[in-house]
């Protein structure tokens, strides 16, 4: 008998467990340790910011689905991870010994690196649900006096799709209630031009973004850093594409909502061979360490590299779908690993990303999601908001259910042609 512990329940985390039920042997024992026993949709933040959506319509209690899949399942904050050991220490002082394990923690969110920058600071934050609700408070208090509104990604950010999302539905929400006259917006980015998405654009990203920000009176800066955040004052730097710094520029705010960069969680950070200086995991193209053989990591506590040099840092982001790839590569290669075989299957990390606007919204394929691709394909529709709708109660189900992916699912996207394994050559 093999033991696998997954830690973390997130997007990764959550249908990782399920998959990896289904791949490995009956008599292999599946555990999962998350610091939260509640699954939380994150990509409907957005809309509980704005009171479109309430926490109880996007949570999942998953104790009851991960009994039902026989997948043991410990709701305590994991301390240290001790690779060299192969055992995880969580913060109740019980330890947890394994066979292999597979990250899927997600970030933690570097507030502190700006001063004044976050929730507990001077900035709203839709990175996690309590976050998103605290938004919604300010939002509304916000609308009883409204003035200017910043909404952006900071220096070193990897995340900018939900930025951009957030925007837009914020420009809904304001004209829903009358008073989008009143509300000067800006949109602030470390990105090197609308639409980078620290992809270097996906089809017409840029043109499209642009013509939205436009059409609906918001003004941009790229290429800025954050300096500091003080109450109704955010002070920002515009870095030139040969390095120059312009002077400083003070822009006041109501209402600022802008995503921080990302680093590993505590439990990761310094251990030798398997995270990155930021605390991101290493590892090769089968999601394996490469000095620690049995650790596997998925999601966004994954290193890897920014596409290339910009004039403010702008790391890659980890999408959904891409997320699902790096899942079903790593749940067949543990699969293999514990029958006595070589890992061998490699994800995709293709890309399919729905942004909503509130009522339309801009919709890209990416494959993959790292440049050069075969497909590069953006749009815009009233169509991209319904089928996001659609995919947040479809994800609700899956997770409900215990399957990280349908028959249905699986037809669809092989009729795309949209997979989520690499065709590789096998020795």
């Amino acid at each position: 008998m093999a033991h696998i512990v997954v830690l973390g329940a997130g997007l990764g985390g959550a249908i990782m467990a399920y998959e990896l039920r289904e791949q490995v042997r009956k008599e292999d024992k599946v555990t999962v340790i998350t610091k939260d026993p509640m699954y939380h949709f994150v990509p409907s933040n957005p809309w509980v910011a704005v009171g479109w959506r309430d926490r109880k319509e996007i949570t999942v209690d998953l104790a009851p689905t991960m009994a039902r899949k026989n997948i043991d399942f410990i709701p305590v904050a994991a301390k240290r991870l001790h690779p060299a050991e192969n055992r995880v220490e969580l913060e109740n002082g019980q330890s947890v010994s394994y066979d292999q394990i597979v990250i899927a923690t997600g970030p933690e969110l570097a507030f502190d690196e700006i001063e004044g920058f976050g929730p507990e600071g001077h900035t709203q934050s839709i990175c996690h649900i309590d976050h998103a609700e605290e938004a919604r408070l300010a939002f509304d208090r916000f609308c009883e006096n409204p003035g200017p509104i910043i909404i952006g990604a900071a220096q070193g950010a990897s995340c900018f799709g939900p930025a951009y999302e957030f925007t837009f539905i914020l420009d809904t929400a304001l004209r829903k209630r009358k008073i989008r006259d009143k509300v000067p917006m800006t949109f602030v980015t470390s990105e090197p031009y609308v639409g980078h998405l620290g992809l270097d654009g996906v089809g017409d990203t840029k043109g499209l973004l642009e013509g939205n920000l436009r059409d609906k009176h918001i003004k941009w800066m790229t290429s800025t850093r954050i300096k500091r955040v003080e109450k109704g004052k955010m002070v920002v730097e515009e870095v030139t594409e040969d390095g120059t710094v312009k002077p400083e520029k003070e822009l006041p705010f109501g209402y600022a909502m802008m995503l921080p960069a990302f680093r590993g969680i505590k439990a990761l950070m310094g251990i030798e061979g398997l995270v990155n200086p930021r605390g991101f995991v290493i590892v090769d193209q089968h999601q394996q360490n490469p000095t620690f053989k049995n650790v596997f990591a998925v999601g966004v506590c994954v290193a890897i590299p920014p596409i290339g040099p910009t004039p403010v840092p702008c790391g890659v982001p980890k999408t959904g779908f891409m997320i699902e790839s790096m899942v079903t590569a790593t749940a067949h290669n543990i699969g293999r690993i514990v029958r006595g075989f070589e890992a061998d299957e490699v994800g995709s990390w293709n890309a399919v990303c729905l942004a909503d606007f509130g009522d339309q919204g801009i919709a890209f394929v990416a494959q993959p999601q790292i440049p050069p691709r075969n497909v590069n394909w953006s749009s815009q529709g009233k169509w991209v908001h319904w089928a996001k709708e659609g995919f947040e109660r479809y994800f609700m189900h899956k997770l409900r259910r215990g399957t990280s992916e349908t028959f249905y699912e699986k037809a669809a996207m092989k009729f795309l042609g949209i997979d989520k394994l690499k065709a590789v050559k096998k020795g």
